[in-house]
């Protein structure tokens, strides 16, 4: 895949590691690019951490796949935010959200705290290159958070449908819960890391930066739930 900047710059995605871009220049990038940040000034990096009210562009990427037929939350309810993460291989990549306004904020705060520590998260790009599919984007360890849903086997809507839940690295932070009696594992492919004692890096334990950032945010963390436990969770109660 390739991306243009209004410089005219046409590189395959990955190259753009290497090229001295502009904040402007970024703000055209595609999700999953990855930049060179090495050495840039704390203005540079500000400018990479934004948000903005749904575009018509946006809004074409979204319609009939996270904002369904019938879903009715004003779009001028729900913000597109673009982050900066660290990947697994510890190379900077850009990423994006959309989520309620009323958290907007508390996610751009909590992604550049992330991003400052160097904390790794594996993708982060609209759950509508999935086609709305919550398991094919949970397969691939994509984080992500408003998906107009309902809950996993119920008629309930998900806090996803207001955009005030994320998933975070969810293949390794699985939902575990039980359904007529059997354990189910969401997703089916993160099934290995229902074993929490296992030595995984990407553990949301409660103990890791992320987890205590989204806690001091007033997010509650699904892997704290009674019933179930769903570790790649955090969602927040709008009053």
């Amino acid at each position: 895949m390739t991306a243009e900047t209004e410089t005219g710059t046409d590189l395959p995605r990955e190259d753009y590691f290497t090229a001295p871009l502009t904040p402007e220049e970024v703000a055209e990038l595609p999700a999953g690019t990855r930049i060179d940040t090495e050495g840039r000034e704390e203005s540079f990096l500000a400018a990479c951490f934004t948000e903005a009210q749904i575009s018509d562009t946006i809004f074409a990427e979204m319609k009939g796949r996270s904002y369904k037929d019938d879903c009715d939350v004003p779009l001028t309810d729900l913000r597109y935010c673009r982050v900066l993460y660290s990947g697994f291989d510890g190379k900077t990549y850009i990423g994006e959200l959309v989520v309620s306004a009323q958290i907007s904020g508390d996610i751009l705060e909590i992604f550049r705290a992330l991003y400052d520590a160097q904390y790794p998260i594996g993708k982060m790009v609209l759950v509508d290159e999935y086609g709305g599919d919550d398991n094919s984007s949970m397969a691939d360890n994509n984080t992500s958070a408003f998906n107009y849903r309902t809950v996993n086997g119920t008629t309930t809507l998900s806090r996803h449908s207001l955009g005030l839940a994320i998933d975070i690295i969810p293949l390794y932070n699985p939902w575990i819960y039980e359904r007529d009696g059997k354990t189910v594992i969401d997703p089916p492919a993160g099934a290995e890391y229902a074993d929490r004692t296992l030595d995984c890096p990407y553990y949301l334990t409660g103990e890791d930066l992320c987890t205590r950032l989204f806690l001091q945010h007033g997010f509650t963390w699904g892997g704290n739930w009674v019933g179930s436990k769903d570790y790649q969770h955090f969602s927040k109660e709008i009053a």
